[in-house]
């Protein structure tokens, strides 16, 4: 999920931990317009933000000074996860003897209630899987096409200042992560399909408490879904689902959800025919009939998650690997094409060249996300081009550490005939790095009758403009943000990985694998570690905020990072934004070998709700 998006939303006092933090004086780069508040004594009751800049975090002993927390470690199996009923519920299918794959779709379906702003049965699903019999990395996509009924000229439309909306039935595309379930279970289940939805149904009929972060964003979601003109065409559903009684959930409210229930015992019983043929499709197809929407049965009976090779590029010896299709992975593998042409080890961590390199091979490597990426059935990407070291030493040549590029284009193509994450891993070394979402927040704002779950947005991020690979197209699928992350060292399984969060992604991929490998820092340390996020490019891909406009975008900087790297940077010339807290959500599983010993170590962010067990 993307958690910038609703920031605009956020009321005065929630909001003033960025301004303050913006207009700190101690930040060189940044002018406070006046003078900064008294810091605040303690937390009042009601306050949903306690911002103290000049605390910092207790020291730790060992390890690196601005850890959390140590990696959770094991020798049969791990997960992690958003919430800590899902990463329970992994480590309880573990024990039963499933795979890690019945581990991953188990705490998926729980995350589907427990954290609705980012994940459920409305969006899509990729994942990687560590095949431990053969030894090599599986990729799987279960990615919605739009729905057929809607053509190009309705989609324009209904644009909104030349993009499609993020909200209302226009915005809707077929949700793929109940096949992406299937299918990952038809080929490396073990317990039986129904007894994986057993502690999802249990929980939306007894309820969990909200919360912290899951309780702030289903209240601004919900705030954004109702505003007048929001687009929405009907509210009354998710009303009734996310706010019963007409309030949102406030941190450690229990919530229920006895619609999610009856869907997924439906499913439980009738597999993936319940939603795609059954009664599920047909309740879906009566719903947007009845609000004047486009996705229909048939949508949903012709989709189908599919298996293919994934991506592959090499970063100082180690195997990263990003997803194929119609992803963003590609982004992540070129971005750390580029950025080994340079000594990051010898500019050091957190230092303003490190940071200066990063930067610009993001730029560089979304320039060529904007001009290429689309859907493979639809388009002829270049994929090997754009994966080369070749192209990538090119690339790299334009970085310069005393200037920002500018302007900065795509590449000259040779002619040619935006989330939640989660991992598992099981005793037999089989490893999940799995990504689910609804795109924008909770989605688009729809629910239909009696469902209890909310249709993604994905449709949003179409082109409208002629000619561009991504543009909208009927049963087409549209540019995806979601990404998982899988690095393998010496032929054998590393990390299993990702950092959900829209075009936060591939940034974040890159971060950690520099972390771990560049850094030496471990699983729990490179989450921890300050991020940075550019926004902007030359091309909208429909996620782009319009704050980020100009030649060089918009950085934003963790309040972490070291003042004397941000007043370099501020110095090249870089414009800061305030941290919005859009820096991505991270969980990691690293495999390795001990004394002839498996050993699992998890990590999980510090910036969520998120949980990460080994045992």
């Amino acid at each position: 999920m993307r958690r910038r998006t609703f920031i605009k939303t956020l009321p005065l006092a929630a909001a003033a931990t960025a301004v303050d933090i913006a207009a700190d004086p101690a930040v060189p780069g940044q002018t406070a317009s006046a003078p900064a508040a008294e810091l605040p004594k303690f937390q009042p009751a009601d306050a949903e933000r306690f911002a103290r800049p000049d605390v910092h975090a207790g020291d730790r002993p060992s390890g690196a000074s601005f850890a959390t927390r140590s990696p959770a470690l094991g020798l049969n199996g791990a997960a992690g996860t958003a919430h800590p009923l899902a990463t329970q519920t992994a480590i309880e299918m573990l024990k039963r003897g499933g795979s890690a794959v019945d581990a991953a779709v188990a705490a998926n379906a729980v995350l589907g209630f427990v954290e609705p702003v980012s994940s459920g049965l409305g969006g899509d699903c990729f994942a990687f899987v560590w095949d431990p019999k053969a030894a090599k990395v599986m990729a799987m996509a279960s990615s919605g096409r739009s729905p057929k009924k809607l053509t190009l000229e309705m989609a324009r439309a209904h644009a909104v200042d030349g993009h499609l909306p993020a909200l209302g039935a226009v915005a809707v595309s077929t949700p793929g992560c109940l096949d992406g379930w299937w299918a990952l279970h038809q080929r490396y289940g073990e317990l039986k399909w129904a007894e994986l939805f057993e502690p999802a149904i249990y929980a939306c009929e007894n309820g969990d408490p909200t919360p912290q972060i899951i309780g702030y964003y289903i209240k601004r979601n919900m705030a954004a879904f109702l505003k007048p003109g929001a687009g929405v065409e009907e509210t009354a559903n998710a009303v009734k689902t996310y706010m019963p009684g007409g309030a949102a959930p406030n941190e450690y409210d229990v919530r229920t959800n006895p619609d999610l229930a009856h869907t997924y015992r439906m499913i439980a019983e009738g597999g993936r025919d319940a939603f795609y043929e059954g009664p599920i499709a047909k309740t879906i197809d009566a719903y947007f009939k009845r609000i004047g929407g486009w996705l229909s049965a048939e949508d949903l009976r012709e989709h189908h998650a599919e298996w293919d090779e994934p991506l592959v590029t090499t970063y100082r010896g180690v195997e990263v690997y990003g997803m194929p299709a119609n992803t963003q992975g590609l982004a992540t593998l070129q971005m750390l094409n580029i950025i080994e042409n340079f000594d990051m080890r010898g500019y050091g961590f957190q230092s303003p060249q490190s940071l200066q390199v990063q930067i610009e091979a993001k730029r560089l490597a979304y320039e060529d996300r904007a001009r290429y990426y689309a859907d493979p059935h639809f388009a002829k990407i270049p994929i090997a081009w754009l994966n080369s070291k070749e192209y990538a030493a090119e690339r790299a040549k334009q970085i310069r550490l005393d200037k920002i590029l500018t302007p900065v284009h795509a590449g000259e193509a040779p002619n040619q005939g935006d989330t939640t994450y989660f991992t598992t891993a099981d005793k037999d070394g089989m490893m999940v790095s799995i990504i689910q979402s609804n795109f924008r927040g909770m989605g688009s704002g729809l629910v239909a009758d009696g469902l209890g779950f909310m249709f993604q947005d994905r449709g949003q991020l179409f082109s409208l403009q002629d000619g561009h690979p991504n543009i909208y197209a009927p049963g087409k699928r549209p540019f995806q943000t979601i990404i998982p992350g899988f690095a393998v060292k010496d032929g054998k399984p590393w990390l299993s990985f990702g950092v959900m969060g829209g075009d936060m992604q591939p940034q974040g991929q890159t971060q950690i694998i520099l972390n771990r490998v560049d850094y030496g820092l471990d699983v729990q340390a490179a989450a921890d570690s300050p991020r940075w996020h550019h926004e902007g490019s030359s091309q909208s891909m429909g996620e782009d905020r319009a704050d980020a406009a100009g030649p060089i975008g918009l950085l934003r900087l963790e309040a972490g990072v070291p003042v004397a790297t941000r007043k370099a940077l501020v110095d090249l010339g870089w414009k800061l934004g305030p941290s919005d807290g859009g820096f991505g959500r991270y969980e990691c599983i690293e495999h390795r070998m001990q004394g002839g010993k498996r050993v699992y170590a998890a990590g999980s962010e510090m910036r969520c709700d998120a949980v990460a067990l080994a045992y």
